[in-house]
C-alpha cells in the first residue's frame, strides 16, 4: 500500500470531518507504516465550512466586523485560500452561517426581520481584497429574505412605492417596488460566484423556502404564509425589472431563498457542495496514484444517492479506477445503486445495536476499530 486518500463527511452530532480524517490517518499509519495519506476534510456549506477548506488547502482566516441577523455589529469571518492549491485566481470561502446562522438567533427566532446583510459584507470585503472566485456556503441560515440583505450589502438597491431605498427582510419583501442591480454588477465585474447548495427546493410554494424551512426558523403558520407571499412578490418584481425568472430553479429556496438571490442578483452558479469541494481542493490530481479512497458519512441512505459526499467522491474515483470504501455510522437497506456509482464496499462502525444516544459516546473508538479491521483485511489480501 503506497497511497490512500481520505475524504469523509462529518458524522453529524459526533465527529467533524477533520477529526474523522485524523482518526483514519492514525489507523492507516498503524496498519501500513510509511503509506502516504492525503486528507481532505469536507465542508457542506454550513457551519465549519471555512475551517474545512482552510485545513484542506491552506490559507488565511479573515475577521471583520459585519452585521448579524438583527443588523447588530458582530465579528464575522471568511477564508482566503492558498492560491497555489485552489487555483490561479484568488479564492475566498464565505459561510453565511457565520453571520446569518441559526445559532445566532436562539431565543429570538424571527424570520420576518432577520437579514443576510452580513454575508454580503463578507463577500464585498473578499472582493475588495482581490478575490475573483467566491464560494458561498448556503447552510444553516436563520433568514427568509431571499438573499436581499446580502445583495444590498453588495450594491443592489431595493426601492419602495415612495422611491425610498431600503434593505428588505423576510417580512418586508412585499414592499419592494423596484430593483436596480447596476452597482453590484460593477463591484463584481470579473468575479465568479459559486454557491454550495445540496437541496433542490424552489423559491416559493408548499415545497419552497418559507413552507419547508420557515418553521425551524421560528415562523408560525401565519408567518409562513406571509413569508411565502413576500417571496412570490419578489419574484414578480425581479421578472419585471430584471427579466430573470429563477423561482423554480432547483435550489432557489435554499437558505431562506438565498439560492434565488445568488442566481438573480449576483449571477452566481448553484453547485452541489461535494462537487465544489472536489474542484477547489484539486481532488482529481490528488487521486492520481492512490490505491484506495476512504470516505463516509453519519448515515448512508436514499438521500445520499442524490449526490452527497460518498456518491460524489465515488463517481470521480470510478473514472480513475480507484476503489472507494465508505465507512459510515449507519447504512440503510437497499443501497445497490451506490455500488453502481463507484462505491466498492460500505462498512458501518456500529458494533452493537444501540440507540444513537449511546452509539455517539463511542463513535471515535468504533471508527478507529472499524478502520483497523478494514485495513487488516486489505493487508491480508495484498
Amino acid at each position: 500500500m503506497k497511497k490512500i486518500l481520505l475524504i469523509p463527511d462529518s458524522f453529524k452530532g459526533t465527529m467533524s470531518s477533520a477529526r474523522i480524517c485524523a482518526l483514519m490517518k492514525e489507523a492507516v499509519e498503524d496498519i501500513f507504516p510509511g503509506c502516504e495519506t492525503t486528507a481532505i476534510p469536507v465542508a457542506d456549506g454550513g457551519e465549519g465550512s471555512v475551517d474545512a477548506f482552510l485545513e484542506a488547502v491552506g490559507g488565511e482566516k479573515i475577521r471583520i466586523t459585519v452585521k448579524n441577523p438583527f443588523f447588530e455589529d458582530m465579528e464575522g469571518f471568511y477564508g482566503i485560500l492558498n492560491s497555489k492549491t485552489a487555483g490561479a485566481e484568488k479564492t475566498a470561502v464565505v459561510e453565511m452561517a457565520a453571520c446569518a446562522g441559526l445559532p445566532l438567533v436562539l431565543g429570538r427566532l424571527n424570520p420576518r426581520i432577520t437579514t443576510t446583510y452580513g454575508a454580503g459584507q463578507l463577500i464585498a470585503d473578499a472582493v475588495q481584497k482581490g478575490c475573483k472566485n467566491i464560494i458561498i456556503g448556503l447552510g444553516g441560515s436563520a433568514t427568509n429574505d431571499a438573499g436581499c440583505g446580502a445583495a444590498a450589502a453588495l450594491g443592489v438597491e431595493f426601492f419602495d412605492k415612495d422611491g425610498k431605498s431600503f434593505v428588505p427582510a423576510g417580512g418586508t419583501l412585499k414592499n419592494i417596488e423596484r430593483i436596480d442591480i447596476s452597482k453590484a454588477l460593477k463591484l463584481l465585474k470579473g468575479c465568479t460566484l459559486t454557491a454550495m447548495c445540496d437541496i433542490d427546493n424552489p423559491l416559493y410554494g408548499t415545497n419552497g423556502a418559507a413552507y419547508i424551512f420557515g418553521p425551524q426558523k421560528g415562523a408560525d403558520e401565519t408567518a409562513v404564509q406571509e413569508l411565502d407571499a413576500g417571496l412570490r412578490h419578489l419574484s414578480d418584481i425581479v421578472k419585471k425589472d430584471l427579466g430573470i425568472d429563477k423561482a423554480d430553479f432547483p435550489g432557489a429556496g435554499a437558505a431562506g431563498g438565498m439560492g434565488y438571490g445568488m442566481l438573480s442578483f449576483l449571477g452566481a452558479e448553484l453547485k452541489m457542495g461535494i462537487e465544489t469541494v472536489l474542484d477547489t481542493t484539486d481532488f482529481d490530481r490528488k487521486l492520481k496514484g492512490a490505491d484506495f479512497v476512504f470516505t463516509g458519512e453519519g448515515k448512508i441512505d436514499s438521500q445520499s444517492l442524490r449526490g452527497k459526499v460518498v456518491i460524489g467522491v465515488a463517481r470521480r474515483a470510478k473514472k480513475a479506477g480507484v476503489p472507494v470504501i465508505a465507512v459510515v455510522g449507519d447504512a440503510e437497506a437497499g443501497l445497490d445503486a451506490a455500488y453502481d456509482t463507484g462505491v466498492t464496499a460500505v462498512f458501518s462502525i456500529n458494533r452493537l445495536a444501540v440507540p444513537f444516544s449511546e452509539a455517539k459516546k463511542t463513535a471515535e473508538a468504533d471508527l478507529s476499530a472499524a478502520m483497523r479491521d478494514i485495513l487488516r483485511l486489505i493487508r491480508a489480501a495484498v
